[in-house]
């Protein structure tokens, strides 16, 4: 139940940004004079509606999205009456237009911020210590985690009759033991510790360790298990032997701040969200065959990109398993990816109108300054084609993270 509720309240948050996104755009045109006839959330039939003063507000459908109506946004808007040429979008001066077009991305970055100052004070962020990287964690001390059973050893699931013992549990090792050595061999580090069993034989070894400051030694039977690669969790998985242990790491993953220092934090994070969204945006046509391969059978590569729809999943596993953090961040990586997507240079996203608005800017001071008369406006007809194989592919690349999120869905407690 908790799931299915997690699932459809980051549904609704996710229609609320877009529906404020179109607020955006619906505010900063009506303060500049331009006439908006419709805002509504949802597509589809009309729910209900009503109107006040020259705009109608309503409620449709199928609630996914929404739109707002401003009149004129191109010179070839063949729908506006003579009486509300004036008026009509594309004639008011450029840096206007440019505010009201990005108006929906900014709305998306500040839900974001916000977001991300209530998790600074109330929930935490990721700790900058917090030891991240492959690297970071082979040089951690050798403190372990003793799981109940070989293939679980750090996740919340429970083991079943058919799950062999772990080695580590079984030998009498326990939660918080420091190993010092295996085989003889001194321990420095978790990675040490790691390369030291994956090289060893099945079979009982020798393993030294303190508990309280008290030394000890341990005999544990290493067994054969299904493992990728220590360095690369989505590589190919061999038979290795293994302890049953994992690491325990004594530096919090999130920190808490004061809402004063969590404003310079704020920022600080965002940034690092911006980068993240670049590069991943960066990656999409790359993850294409991982995600087409995730149809067809092969394991979810955690690192392919996800729809709404994986996202709402994301969202009622974090609020199932007690982890509201997870859903938070989920929420505010999203809105900043959907921002930053929405001001690309590519019709018939907002940045594609802003990029032609300016185009046709310079183009026309550039020409004033030739002596030769203003071109005039961007044939928006002229651009169709390229508009439609935008659409084409967008609508491809959804209805492909949708279909993988529904067959072969992304867990963050998969591992």
């Amino acid at each position: 139940m908790l799931y299915w509720l997690g699932t459809a309240a980051f549904a609704l948050a996710i229609l609320i940004s877009v529906s404020l996104h179109e607020l955006g755009h619906m505010i900063t045109a009506k303060r500049f004079n331009m006439k908006v006839t419709q805002y509504f959330v949802g597509f589809g039939p009309t729910i209900f509606s009503f109107k006040r003063g020259e705009t109608e507000y309503g409620l449709k459908a199928i609630p996914l999205g929404g739109f707002c109506k401003i009149v004129g946004m191109t010179p070839q808007d063949d729908d506006v009456l003579p009486e509300d040429q004036p008026r009509a979008m594309w004639r008011f001066p450029v840096w206007k237009r440019t505010i009201v077009m990005s108006a929906g991305s900014i709305t998306h970055f500040i839900l974001a911020i916000v977001a991300i100052w209530f998790a600074a004070v109330f929930v935490g962020l990721p700790n900058p210590a917090y030891p991240a990287t492959a690297a970071e964690q082979r040089a951690i001390p050798a403190k372990i985690s003793v799981g109940k059973c070989v293939q679980i050893v750090l996740s919340e699931q429970e083991c079943t009759s058919a799950d062999p013992a772990a080695p580590a549990a079984t030998a009498g090792l326990k939660t918080g033991d420091v190993i010092t050595s295996v085989g003889g061999q001194p321990i420095q580090n978790y990675g040490q510790l790691t390369d030291v069993i994956r090289a060893a034989k099945p079979g009982d070894v020798a393993f030294g360790y303190t508990r309280d400051g008290v030394a000890g030694t341990a005999t544990v039977k290493l067994v054969a298990a299904q493992r990728t690669p220590i360095d690369d969790p989505s590589g190919k998985v061999t038979e290795v032997p293994v302890a049953g242990v994992g690491p325990v790491v004594d530096t919090p993953a999130l920190v808490t701040y004061g809402p004063g220092e969590a404003v310079g934090e704020t920022f600080s994070y965002s940034w690092t969200i911006v980068k993240g969204s670049f590069e991943a945006l960066g990656r999409i046509p790359e993850k294409i065959p991982a995600l087409w391969h995730s149809i067809t059978g092969n394991e979810r590569d955690p690192d392919t990109p996800i729809s709404v729809v994986g996202a709402s999943r994301l969202g009622g596993e974090a609020i199932e398993r007690g982890v509201p953090e997870v859903f938070l961040m989920v929420f505010i990586s999203l809105n900043v990816f959907i921002g930053l997507f929405n001001l690309l240079p590519i019709l018939p996203v907002d940045g594609g109108h802003i990029a032609i608005a300016w185009f046709e800017r310079v183009r026309s001071w550039l020409y004033a300054r030739l002596k030769k008369p203003d071109p005039g406006r961007v044939d928006y007809y002229k651009l169709m084609p390229l508009t439609y194989a935008v659409i084409l592919i967008g609508g491809a690349f959804t209805v492909l993270t949708i279909t993988a999120d529904v067959i072969n869905p992304i867990s963050i407690f998969s591992r």
